[in-house]
């Protein structure tokens, strides 16, 4: 191992580095150009409600980053076994039915996942059972956003009951204060087995003399509820533990299950199930703990999670949030370490909404992945045993949207946190090896949901180990992904939970193997095209993972296989209006499943066939040429961001065009940079930054997905986009930002200077790597990896000949 040079050396050849990168810049710019300050306190821009509406399913709760728990509203439109929108929030729902210790960041399908233990401060006498207050008539509450806050690691709540509840977390644990009007009955609701999907069973128990409420609810079904996969995912697969401890005694308690009422008794158990409507109703328990507010109206409590035991629970309160912590203490506990957190990518200048934009996008790209780890770095393994992280790993983490997240989330973790991202990939390696070596798609707590199609894991962890990332088994790793690729497994011919949770990882293996593509008829899976598309992509990215690390027998055959998204092309699929050469999904026997048409999802997974043409980001070369050059396609990408009058289209809600809302074709806008007219990806993505993101709660364009579309408006503002997965190229546009600088000591800072960045200026005339000229819309992995400078002269029209030259364009 070579040997490296001393911290003082580096420091100085740093800045040696900044100074003539400096010179170079001032050289290049017009003299009057001067950088922004930098963004010192991000967190001042971070506004947690953007995507509470508009179905980006966000949540505006206490978290910190990458936090176990995540304290936060559950809605209620008058029906328990569902709320406004996934993932238990909606802005436009006023009514409350509790605040909720777990939560999953803009998952789609409602209800989501999580949302486990509503805690409800309640008004009045505890009459009847919870539970079977089925329309949350009696035991919720309005409020009004004129009496809500949220802010970073802190939540702040007034009900139109009277009760506020003020929140705050660390990383497993939380504090509250909770307060009531001082002539009426007082209590706190703990619904156990209340959670978003349901649960299978819960228990509760109160100790008055220890002023203390424990229990645990047993609970899972990802998208359950919904069914979407029939019922496959009506199960469980993890029990969250909880300790509260308050300041003060109970002047009552009380416990119901299902339909019976029982005050003065302190235990209680039985879960509520995972169905919906009358087959539900009634079911479930919790208990409540009252108190006499007449001379003091505030009560304090401060609770622990756990995933693995009670006295895990009681540890991490023990260890993370001090006896006489108050809420302020913690809040500027978890405002500071978001500060930490999002000032790996500070920028300057700009406006201030788009600062807000920015850093709200970064906060909610970097609340996942989620600790599931306690403080003594035992978890919850896949074979529901318990687990304790391997040597070297910090923390187990899960909640991988996978199908999601590889586009862009992933991404922007491997770039500004590689020890997450590290310790992230060694978790669902740990997760595999307990589940038989077979890699989930989708990975709730420890549960195997197979929500949605493709193999995205062999994609993330290909992209991670490109980006740098070594804080990992990525050999075992690797291996284990090549022979989930290349053997077949029993589970790849069942249809359980299909068409959207099939159980198989790689379904019909040896079908495809075979033919070369997923046989719709026969495929187990989704849809067989959308299959084909999503396993040549994740296959091209073990091509290159295993190309470095010198494997490169394997690395041919897994490139080979990379290119197979070729045979669901076919040339003659047309539109009906002149354009042919669509991709279409096959039978067994060879032949074209039709009836076709480029707005049909025949063969697709929520998305359409002119949608998926473009997901080929491993070989855009190779699709244009199928379509009859660069050309041709450029005209055909230019149609599918504009209607026929030119006018743009971007918005979603056409099924032949752009669709920003999910994530088959978010990296369209950058297929430009290849086909040699880079200026329209700047166009492109300045028009859909500036009309599909904003502020307020509307300002995500569609489900975050676990930080997804929040990361895709993160790379597009600091002008960069990753290629494709498995690599570490990134592809250039036109910074929204006069500065920026993310700070990555494990890799070298990479510094962003485009001092004519306004909104009148969204076009490259130049630019300038680490000092250089460059005539290429890309930078290679040596920008990732080892850090450097971007310097651009930005204007206020296309330069039509910068980075155009077919020998410099992006493969």
């Amino acid at each position: 191992m070579p040997s490296r040079p001393s911290a003082a050396r580096r420091a100085a050849a740093r800045a040696a580095a900044i100074v003539l990168t400096g010179a170079l810049a001032g050289a290049f710019l017009p003299p009057a150009a001067q950088a922004d300050a930098l963004v010192s306190r991000p967190t001042a821009y971070v506004d947690p409600m953007i995507g509470t509406s508009n179905g980006g399913n966000t949540y505006p709760g206490a978290v910190r980053p990458y936090g176990m728990i995540a304290w936060s509203p559950t809605s209620t439109t008058g029906d328990q076994t569902s709320t406004g929108a996934a993932n238990g929030y909606e802005y436009g729902v006023t009514r409350m039915r509790g605040l909720s210790l777990t939560h999953v960041n803009g998952a789609g399908c409602n209800p989501g996942a999580a949302g486990d233990v509503p805690i409800m401060p309640f008004v009045g006498d505890v009459t009847s059972s919870p539970s079977a207050d089925t329309k949350d008539a009696v035991y919720a509450s309005g409020f009004s956003h004129e009496n809500e806050r949220a802010v970073p690691g802190r939540y702040t709540v007034g009900l139109d009951s009277g009760a506020t509840a003020d929140l705050a977390v660390s990383d497993r644990a939380g504090v509250a204060d909770f307060s009531f009007p001082a002539d009426k009955p007082a209590s706190l609701l703990f619904r156990v087995s209340n959670s978003l999907n349901g649960s299978e069973d819960a228990e509760i128990e109160i100790d008055t003399a220890q002023r203390k409420v424990t229990g645990s609810v047993l609970t899972g079904a990802f998208c359950g509820r919904r069914a979407n996969g029939g019922t496959n995912n009506r199960k469980s697969y993890y029990r969250l533990y909880f300790s509260a401890s308050f300041d003060r005694d109970f002047a009552t308690t009380g416990t119901w299950r299902d339909s019976d009422l029982m005050p003065g008794a302190t235990v209680a158990g039985g879960g509520e199930g995972y169905a919906t409507g009358a087959d539900r109703a009634g079911r479930g328990s919790g208990g409540w703990v009252g108190f006499d507010t007449s001379a003091d109206d505030d009560v304090r409590m401060r609770i622990g999670i756990s995933y693995v035991s009670q006295a895990g629970a009681e540890a991490n309160l023990r260890k993370e949030i001090a006896p006489r912590a108050s809420v302020d203490d913690v809040a500027r506990a978890g405002s500071a370490a978001w500060d930490r957190e999002l000032s790996s990518a500070r920028v300057g200048g700009g406006s201030e909404a788009q600062r807000t934009s920015f850093y709200t996008a970064l906060y909610h790209s970097l609340m996942q992945p989620n600790l599931i780890s306690d403080t003594d770095g035992r978890y919850p393994g896949m074979d529901g045993k318990p687990h304790r992280v391997t040597p070297g790993q910090k923390a187990q983490y899960s909640n991988f949207s996978g199908w999601d997240q590889y586009r862009a989330q992933i991404q922007l973790l491997a770039l500004l946190k590689p020890r997450i991202a590290g310790d992230f990939a060694q978790s669902l390696y740990n997760f595999a090896r307990q589940n038989g070596g077979v890699w989930d798609r989708w990975v709730h707590v420890n549960g195997a949901t197979h929500v949605m199609t493709g193999d995205p894991t062999a994609a993330t962890l290909a992209t991670f180990y490109a980006m740098g990332v070594r804080n990992f088994d990525y050999q075992g790793a690797y291996e284990s992904l090549a022979r989930q690729a290349t053997v077949p497994h029993p589970d790849g011919l069942s249809d359980a939970g299909c068409p959207g949770q099939c159980t198989g990882q790689r379904p019909n293996l040896a079908q495809y193997l075979e033919s070369h593509y997923a046989a719709h008829d026969v495929c187990h899976c989704w849809g067989g095209a959308a299959e084909t598309l999503e396993d040549a992509v994740a296959d091209a990215a073990l091509g290159r993972w295993a190309r470095l690390l010198g494997r490169d027998e394997e690395a041919d055959a897994f490139d080979e296989r990379g290119l197979w998204w070729r045979n669901v092309f076919n040339p003659d699929a047309g539109d009906g209006a002149g354009t042919t050469g669509y991709i279409q999904a096959r039978n067994l026997d060879g032949s074209w499943v039709t009836p076709f048409s480029p707005g049909s999802d025949k063969g697709f997974a929520q998305g359409t066939s002119a949608t998926y043409t473009w997901m080929v980001p491993q070989d855009v070369q190779g699709l244009a040429d199928a379509m009859g050059g660069r050309e041709t396609a450029a005209k055909r990408l230019d149609a599918f961001f504009h209607k026929a009058d030119g006018s743009w289209s971007v918005k979603g809600g056409d099924a032949l065009r752009y669709d920003p809302t999910n994530e088959p074709g978010i990296h369209a806008p950058w297929l430009y940079n290849a086909l040699g007219q880079p200026w329209k990806t700047q166009e492109t993505v300045r028009e859909i930054v500036d009309t599909v993101y904003g502020t307020g709660p509307r300002g995500l364009p569609g489900n975050d997905d676990l930080g997804t579309m929040s990361a895709w408006y993160v790379f597009s503002a600091l002008g960069l986009y990753p290629q494709t997965p498995g690599s570490a190229t990134m592809l250039l546009g036109a910074p929204l930002f006069p500065s920026a600088v993310l700070d990555r000591p494990q890799g070298g800072d990479i510094r962003i200077s485009a001092p004519q960045a306004d909104a009148t200026h969204p076009y490259i005339d130049a630019v300038r790597v680490d000092g250089r000229a460059s005539d290429r819309s890309w930078t290679d992995a040596r920008l990732v990896t080892r850090g450097g400078s971007l310097t651009y002269r930005l204007a206020d029209r296309p330069n039509t000949s910068w980075a155009t030259g077919p020998a410099g364009l992006p493969r």
